[in-house]
């Protein structure tokens, strides 16, 4: 299995409008070959004095794929491609960490 954790800083104020479009690809990547999840994730001010400061304007893909070819062929996958295209604008830089089970 691999995991995915997709950091997305979005440009201030851009999150509500890239959340929508990131909404409207979700089933479709539900349904690709090897997705077993796919979902975003914001930060959630805890009041652990560990916690990581909160970012208002940033959005955490959690995703989980059975193989790292999953995740290869989700990447080019054709509904990305209008994704890609709906939030080029929206996106202010990302990081993705790719994870496999210690």
């Amino acid at each position: 299995m691999i995991c995915v954790i997709a950091t997305v800083n979005l440009k201030e104020g851009k999150k509500d409008d890239y959340l929508a479009e990131l909404r409207k690809i979700i089933p479709d990547v539900l349904k690709e070959i090897g997705n077993i999840e796919y979902a975003p994730y914001i930060d959630l001010p805890s009041g652990f004095p560990v916690q990581s400061p909160i970012r208002p304007d940033t959005v955490y893909i959690v995703e989980k794929w059975e193989s790292l070819d999953a995740l290869k062929s989700h990447m080019n996958a054709p509904h990305m491609v209008p994704y890609r295209q709906a939030t080029k604008d929206l996106v202010q830089s990302m990081q993705v960490q790719v994870l496999s089970p210690a």
